[in-house]
């Protein structure tokens, strides 16, 4: 599943709003409810049940000690909500989610991979106008980080910062000194 694009929407008075066909027809066949909960940088989260049990199992496997996951565990899943959809492919967004996003009458819908997000259109103009200038500056810090952690969290070297005579590039130590 590919989720992408990004669509404005208008709540109506019961603060529904369709979710666009060629999103739902990237869902898992049959999918009829979903997860809708706090996101990150004030959107809210839409959640298909497959995504959102790997989601439970990726924060499960957090360390419980420590007191960011127990917080972040508690807040996150006290809000998240399990909404169906109607027959017209619409959910409702529960007034205390609309609330803690400030949710006026135009949002905006992102198809982000694996989920969607939910935006206040001045919100979202505001982030994009903040951020779409340096587009090419957090896609490379993305990308790096992306690698990163594929080759085991190690952290890359900044290709603009001067390399020391004496450091490894890739930040390793010489064990046999």
């Amino acid at each position: 599943m590919l989720l992408t694009g990004t669509f404005l929407r208008t709540l109506d008075e019961k603060l529904r709003f369709a979710i666009p066909k060629p999103l739902r027809d990237e869902w898992d066949p049959g999918t009829e409810v979903v997860y809708l909960g706090p996101g990150t940088d004030g959107s809210l989260a839409i959640y298909t049940p497959t995504v959102f049990g790997q989601l439970a199992n990726d924060l499960g496997s957090a360390p419980p000690t420590g007191a960011d996951v127990r917080a972040f565990g508690r807040l996150f899943y006290a809000q998240v909500q399990r909404i169906e959809l109607d027959p017209q492919g619409r959910i409702r967004i529960p007034v205390e989610l609309a609330r803690w996003a400030s949710l006026a009458k135009e949002i905006v819908l992102l198809g982000v991979r694996d989920h969607l997000e939910i935006w206040d259109r001045p919100t979202w103009d505001a982030y994009l106008t903040a951020r779409q200038g340096r587009y090419d500056e957090i896609a490379d810090a993305a990308f790096r980080s992306s690698v990163a952690s594929r080759a085991g969290k190690v952290t890359l070297p900044d290709p603009s910062a001067e390399p020391s005579a004496s450091a490894d590039p890739f930040g390793a130590t010489d064990s046999t000194s």
